[in-house]
């Protein structure tokens, strides 16, 4: 991971992590991304604390510094704890979460490992645990998550470590 920026955000801040990164610089596509994220977060059938996990699963495989340490205020208000979020971690912490939680969690590696890999077994215990739509909304979800998270590793910039913050979604 590059800590030098390839491309550096504007040189007026805003306040907005988000619109103050690099991104800031192709505002038509960022003005896009946004209502796209609120979307995702605010409108379907899953809720944030589990869209949380599942983000926060997706930037440990990305190594996104700063998606690791964000935590969303609205996951938190729908009950994620910092305790979960540390059994996702591992294969004995994740038998602390519930099924639902395990299942996607799993159904977030077989994204990111090749969408070919999510195994008939699997296949049936995700459909006997989630509707079509909540299956459909968390596919949407990893899209959105796994492609700003591997934008920011890839412009670069990015610190090594950072202190857990909590950030709320952009206003619309």
């Amino acid at each position: 991971m590059s800590s030098q920026p390839r491309a550096h955000g504007p040189s007026t801040q805003t306040g907005d992590p988000v619109r103050d990164s690099a991104l800031a610089l192709v505002p038509t596509v960022l003005d896009a991304y946004i209502p796209l994220s609120r979307a995702v977060w605010l409108e379907g059938p899953l809720g944030p604390a589990l869209l949380e996990l599942v983000r926060l699963r997706n930037a440990q495989r990305v190594n996104c510094v700063f998606c690791r340490n964000a935590r969303y205020d609205i996951a938190k208000e729908d009950g994620l704890t910092e305790q979960q979020i540390e059994w996702m971690g591992s294969a004995q912490g994740r038998q602390q979460l519930t099924r639902r939680e395990r299942l996607a969690l799993a159904f977030a590696d077989a994204y990111l490992d090749g969408p070919d890999t999510l195994s008939s077994e699997h296949q049936a215990e995700l459909a006997d645990a989630f509707t079509a739509q909540e299956i459909a909304h968390l596919s949407l979800a990893l899209l959105l998550f796994n492609t700003f998270s591997r934008c920011a590793v890839t412009i670069g910039g990015m610190p090594e470590s950072l202190p857990v913050m909590e950030v709320s979604l952009p206003p619309a």
